[in-house]
């Protein structure tokens, strides 16, 4: 396995030929299994037990609306990585799948790195952090070896740090949440922090007449109903960006702005009307805004 990275317009391969780069490797190859089966007590890598351990307090800090044990609900919606077949499940299998569901019933210790559960059935499902702790992953690796202008993008989420290859800041493009599209809604400077987008105009499925997304509320068993589209969120790390993004996305448009500013998260929504769009930067955010040409 190689992972391409780019830094003032020269490729770096990052290749595993030692004890760090076996590491990112490691962990850019468990991005495509991030759906974790733990028994009662079970020893784990260092790695995964930190990246449980940033969700389970990202978990608690939203009261659950963020939930890493979501995962077998993920899998009965027809979400998950393996799974076959997307299809509305009745409600007696919701409320039965939601029994294992709960941040409250995971314990996860870092020394040594080990998971405990409450009860059977649980899933660790790292879909919503893992992929920015990979990027970060990679960013301390390129630190390791004397690099320090370089992006690192894994699945959308970004870490930048030093100057681009114009020399200033790294420019970040803010995609409009169009099903099909690819188009720029904003634009952004990012230098020392990491990015993350989630959003609901790609992962999704229709039935009935009815579209159901991919991000879901545990309290309920059921897929999201807001008008949010987008949100991104700029942190000291991708991880937490990554979390964030997502608990975010599983507030809405409402709830979310009013936990961002609370929280003092840098966060930009973008979320849909009658007209078309509408959006909203925090005050942390708001500095990073390109003016638009």
């Amino acid at each position: 396995g190689v992972a391409s990275l780019f830094t003032r317009g020269e490729k770096v391969a990052v290749i595993s030929n030692g004890p760090f780069a076996g590491r990112a490797i490691e962990i850019l190859r468990a991005y495509d299994c991030t759906l974790v089966e733990i028994e009662n007590e079970w020893g784990c890598t260092a790695d995964l037990a930190q990246v449980v351990e940033v969700a389970a307090q990202v978990s608690a800090l939203s009261g659950g609306v963020y939930d890493v044990t979501v995962g077998p609900l993920v899998h009965l919606w027809g979400f998950g990585a393996k799974t076959l077949e997307q299809r509305v499940p009745t409600d007696a299998e919701v409320q039965a799948v939601r029994a294992a569901v709960g941040y409250q019933k995971l314990q996860v210790q870092t020394n040594p790195p080990a998971l405990r559960k409450a009860q059977p059935g649980m899933v660790v499902d790292l879909a919503s952090i893992a992929p920015g702790y990979s990027v970060d992953l990679l960013a301390r690796y390129l630190e390791s070896i004397g690099v320090h202008d370089y992006m690192v993008e894994l699945g959308g989420e970004v870490f930048a740090k030093g100057k681009s290859p114009r020399g200033d800041d790294w420019r970040i493009a803010i995609e409009k949440p169009l099903e099909g599209e690819r188009t720029i809604q904003q634009g952004m400077r990012l230098a020392g922090q990491g990015l993350s987008t989630s959003g609901d105009y790609r992962d999704f499925f229709e039935a009935g007449g009815k579209r159901y997304s991919h991000t879901l509320d545990p309290a309920t068993g059921y897929p999201v109903s807001h008008r949010l589209a987008s949100v991104s969120v700029v942190a000291a790390n991708t991880t937490l960006a990554d979390a964030y993004s997502t608990l975010l996305m599983a507030m809405g448009e409402v709830k979310g702005r009013e936990f961002a500013d609370a929280h003092q998260l840098s966060a930009y929504f973008i979320w849909r009307t009658d007209k078309g769009f509408d959006t909203y930067a925090t005050a942390g955010f708001k500095p990073l805004l390109l003016e638009k040409e």
